[in-house]
């Protein structure tokens, strides 16, 4: 037998299984690894009884279990107006009901493929699995591809979510539906929810989500565009294929920046968030799981998202990026896992789904709301090729609601330039300076090295260092607090949403700002905390214009002894730039009574 793409069916080995473990399952250029994929390939082989790659026996036993009771399938599932679904099914033998878990795939070329470690999973815990492809997403060689064109989770894809709850209906007759989704199959998850015109969805778990998507793309006046282009190149064919004429000009506008409130409008129309009162009218128990540095889709907005949601909820937030804490227990790990916690993220969604779906008796109901992973808390050893393995997980924090991450702040000020050429993050206001620097240049202050890429290895131990004193200071500004002490080893702990407030002028009629928050250490070396983009439009050359804008959540304790550092630029590869490149000053600075400030967020 081959797989999908007609290749030879690779055999899995232990060393397959610990390269998801240690590595995640993000190749470069946003894209899966071959282990996920040869994986889930030699699961289909097995499943379907074919000669072809060899399991590890642990895996091998699971897959035979599932096949000893259930059958598996491979429907085409018809949408109402005829395009076809690429569906797989898990359909328990025992004529005991069973709920259902449908799970719509993720944003690949692969469709529902690279994730069938967790449908045998959710068989293996007693669930009908019914996982599928929204229109359009994947390559039209393989056959987890869907017809039709892409509708980035609009009404079509509701109503094709609300077809697949009909036709799992009548093949399965469920005891109760959940839907559980990853990344582009989340945001789907909430929204099928929220509009199924007969309400049959007991509980959604949302992992990688988004709540708002309209600010995902576009925020604080700034284009999100590398995350948008990214996910432009990962559907599994042209632009001009995968979308239709009026997506296709909806995302023409975004990335040339035009018609931009007709761009806000279509993500909005596209958001869990615009239809909170129906999921809380419902009463579905909604499960989130993000990370403090996403790139595809900030924190913020799905912490603001989940606010509001009045229903059952939990939010777990993680160290990392987008599905790297999700990922490996969603393509396959082995008992032996590199380091204790790497399970953890999906056995809190499964146990979410157990209580709701099979009326576990679990720990889910004593859950507080909010669980907070505390950056980079974790200890770990060095080993070969030049990285780190965690030998204890990060520290997690439980609070009642979001409100209590922080429970106070302080003001750091901004001040001139010192004998080091740099300005200092001081307790008492200081006013009448002004600094500037030349916009339009990336610099090395940027908020990662690669969307996925440096997120992940976060999650894996190994955090990007930065070296402050490398930063160009022509084309940025860098403020810094003296070494900063504290009682247990921290010198802060920083809880919630910091925020900057200063004066800038530009001789650009607009300029993009950048602000990052750096912890460094006594060697000098550095990591992100945070950080946000802002473009301030329609300026007036030479003129000033008062700015303030919160950067995106954290929760990081400051080691003893470590600093503080405010750094803002003009450009991040992430995001869009205004004004002129490498010919436009911008000038920050503080008059009286409107001192350039940093709050800090404590708890």
């Amino acid at each position: 037998m081959t797989a999908a793409g007609g290749e030879p069916i690779a055999s899995i080995t232990d060393a397959t299984l610990t390269d998801i473990a240690t590595n995640g399952v993000w190749d470069s250029g946003l894209t899966f690894t071959p282990s996920v994929i040869d994986l889930a390939n030699a699961l289909v082989a097995a499943l379907q009884g074919s000669p072809g790659g060899a399991l590890p026996p642990e895996l091998a036993e699971l897959a035979n279990a599932v096949r000893r009771r259930a059958s598996i399938g491979f429907p085409r599932i018809v949408a109402s107006d005829g395009v076809r679904l690429s569906a797989f099914s898990i359909e328990l033998s025992d004529p005991t009901p069973h709920p259902v878990v449908i799970v719509p795939a993720g944003w690949s070329p692969y469709g529902w493929l690279p994730f069938l470690y967790a449908y045998l999973t959710l068989a293996h815990r007693g669930y009908h699995v019914l996982a599928y492809t929204p229109r359009g997403i994947g390559d039209p060689a393989l056959p987890s591809t869907s017809e039709g064109t892409v509708d980035v989770a609009g009404p079509k894809d509701w109503a094709d979510g609300s077809t697949v709850i009909d036709y799992a209906q009548e093949h399965f007759n469920p005891s109760k539906i959940g839907l559980l989704g990853e990344s582009y199959g989340s945001g789907i998850s909430q929204l099928i929810a929220a509009h199924d015109p007969d309400d049959r969805v007991s509980v959604v778990v949302a992992l990688s989500t988004w709540g708002n998507l309209a600010t995902s793309l576009y925020h604080h006046h700034t284009r999100h565009l590398a995350a948008a282009q990214a996910l432009i190149d990962f559907t599994g064919g042209p632009m001009e294929e995968k979308f239709d004429e009026e997506t296709r000009q909806v995302l023409t506008d975004f990335l040339g920046g035009h018609h931009l409130d007709d761009v806000v409008a279509w993500g909005t129309e596209r958001s869990p968030e615009a239809y909170v009162r129906l999921t809380n009218a419902r009463g579905i128990p909604t499960f989130f799981s993000n990370t403090w540095h996403e790139s595809l889709f900030p924190a913020g907005q799905v912490i603001e998202t989940f606010t509001q949601l009045t229903v059952p909820k939990r939010l777990n937030m993680w160290i990392g990026d987008h599905g790297a804490p999700e990922g490996p227990g969603l393509a396959g790990l082995l008992t032996g896992l590199p380091f204790p916690g790497l399970r953890v993220p999906m056995r809190e969604a499964y146990d979410w789904l157990d209580h709701y779906l099979l009326d576990a008796d679990n720990d889910v109901p004593t859950w507080a709301e909010v669980d907070n992973q505390v950056m980079f808390t974790y200890r770990t050893i060095p080993i070969p090729g030049g990285t780190h393995l965690i030998t204890v997980p990060a520290h997690r924090e439980q609070r009642p609601v979001w409100d209590d991450v922080t429970t106070g702040s302080e003001i750091w000020y901004l001040t001139a330039t010192r004998g080091n050429g740099d300005g200092a993050l001081a307790e008492e206001p200081t006013d009448g300076w002004a600094r500037d620097f030349t916009a339009g240049e990336l610099t090395s202050a940027t908020a990662m090295g690669a969307i996925l890429q440096t997120g992940q290895q976060e999650w894996f131990g190994n955090p990007k260092i930065y070296d402050p004193a490398k930063f160009e200071r022509p084309q940025l500004l860098v403020w810094a607090t003296e070494p900063l002490a504290g009682q247990d080893g921290a010198a802060r702990r920083i809880r919630g949403t910091a925020a900057v407030r200063f004066t800038v002028r530009s001789t650009s009629d607009a300029t993009t700002l950048v602000a990052y928050l750096f912890d460094a250490a006594p060697d000098g070396t550095a990591r992100i905390i945070t950080h946000e983009p802002y473009t301030v439009s329609d300026l007036t050359p030479n003129l000033d214009r008062s700015v303030s804008w919160q950067l995106q959540p954290a929760v990081y304790d400051l080691p003893d002894r470590h600093r503080l550092v405010l750094v803002v630029n003009s450009r991040d590869k992430l995001y869009s730039f205004a004004g002129e490149d490498g010919s436009t000053t911008t000038t920050i600075s503080s008059p009286k009574g409107e001192e350039a400030s940093l709050e800090l967020p404590l708890g």
